[in-house]
């Protein structure tokens, strides 16, 4: 089979390399991919925001099936129009992909399902933020509404900061109209799980649970990210497992059932486990990253032939490796913020060990052929072993092959889980 991947991202070269892998796939492609995917996928340059272009290109490759990387794909309607010129898609229809581009959409799917949520407000100016405060108690959480590239979540513990975090979204505008409106939100202390299913819209299959580490630095300090580091499989009690599945994935495929939604893909459901049970935090429609860096390696079958089937609304039984991953993010000097790109990396990007090797996230090559940085998070060190131990000890030897000048990496990811 010929598989396109659209993307280029860590989580698109985890994709293109699982499925390099699978007996099924005889061709990877990739748009746009990038220069570190090129070593394994054919790169493509191609607008697609161009109709008239994609069905020209989808015509000539005549591709066996599409999986959409990332979720801005998803919301502007990308899957709809592949389905419409009739090639296979793994994505959610835009309207259901709307559970991750808006977070009030989802909010209110999630009320109409009966899935336990956060207390929350919708607002939309500085004024009426601080008047729904009264109704909440510190630490205020405001969260944007639309797609705001892991930058639209506001932790603030008290109301100076949450009225100068209500004047960037309102009155400045920093995210455009992603943070037109905006859910205030109830603050729930736990841990928070990535629960990731493959789902027809009817049933679903559970992937192994990951554990990201969001914050930038060890200890859980520092700016939210899009992940510095994520281990695979994490354990826990089945009880839990059985109340999430009752609770929250049940009542969901419902929903979606019940409301006529198209959902062939990933459901990435972002669990916080509180005294009181699991409750969503949020919703994504794709695959985590870099959740999709540890849990594609884990499966002991064909990925090409999984998602195959699920682009024509079929589960197939899937089946587990007893084995343990870890991924280490490095990134760029002033990551999230203003991430500093064209610094050049020193050492071997290409490196292979026998149970590690790099997946390319933002990288690309100068005009002396040299790899420097080209975005945020720019290159993930992966590790896999027996053990989580094993598995995290290989990743951090990975990312010793090497560095740049103001990498940032945590040196503690998993550690809670040791």
């Amino acid at each position: 089979m010929r598989f396109l991947v659209l993307g280029q991202g860590g989580r698109e070269h985890a994709l293109i390399r699982a499925l390099k892998f699978s007996p099924s796939v005889t061709e990877v492609h990739a748009v746009p991919g990038s220069e570190g995917i090129s070593q394994d996928a054919i790169c493509h340059k191609l607008d697609l925001s161009q109709p008239n272009e994609v069905e020209a290109f989808m015509k000539r490759y005549q591709f066996d099936c599409v999986v959409v990387g990332p979720e801005n794909y998803l919301v502007q309607g990308l899957s709809d129009q592949l389905r419409a010129l009739g090639v296979p898609v793994v994505g959610p229809s835009q309207i259901a992909a709307q559970l991750e581009g808006s977070k009030i959409f989802a909010k209110e799917f999630m009320v109409a399902a009966g899935v336990p949520t956060a207390a929350f407000q919708i607002v939309d100016d500085v004024e009426g933020t601080l008047k729904a405060a009264a109704q909440f108690t510190p630490p205020y959480v405001l969260k944007a509404d639309g797609l705001a590239a892991g930058k639209g979540v506001y932790l603030c513990d008290t109301l100076a900061e949450l009225k100068s975090a209500a004047e960037g979204l309102f009155e400045k505008r920093i995210l455009g109209a992603a943070g037109a409106r905006a859910l205030l939100e109830q603050f729930q202390a736990g841990y928070e799980i990535s629960y990731l299913i493959l789902t027809n819209g009817e049933r679903a299959q559970a992937l192994p649970l990951a554990q990201d580490h969001k914050r930038l630095s060890d200890g859980d300090v520092g700016p939210n990210t899009g992940g510095m580091g994520v281990v695979a499989p994490l354990t826990i009690d089945a009880a839990l497992r059985s109340e999430i599945e009752t609770k929250i994935v049940q009542p969901t495929l419902r929903h979606l059932q019940g409301s006529g939604l198209l959902y062939r893909g990933v459901l990435y459901i972002g669990v916080m486990v509180t005294e009181q049970g699991p409750t969503v935090l949020e919703f994504n429609v794709r695959f985590g990253d870099p959740e999709a860096q540890v849990i594609m390696p884990l499966l002991d079958g064909d990925w090409g032939y999984v998602f195959k089937q699920l682009s024509g609304g079929e589960l197939v039984p899937m089946k587990w490796k007893n084995l343990h991953m870890a991924c280490v993010v490095q990134a760029a000097p002033g990551y999230p913020d203003a991430p500093v790109k064209g610094v050049e990396i020193e050492g071997d990007a290409g490196f292979q060990g026998p149970s590690s090797y790099f997946l390319h996230a933002g990288t690309s090559k100068n005009e002396r052929g040299q790899w420097q940085t080209s975005g945020g998070r720019v290159i993930n060190a992966i590790g896999m072993g027996s053990s989580l131990k094993e598995a995290l000890s290989a990743a951090y030897k990975q990312a010793q092959k090497i560095t740049w000048k103001g990498m940032q990496m945590r040196s503690d990811i998993g550690r809670k889980q040791l």
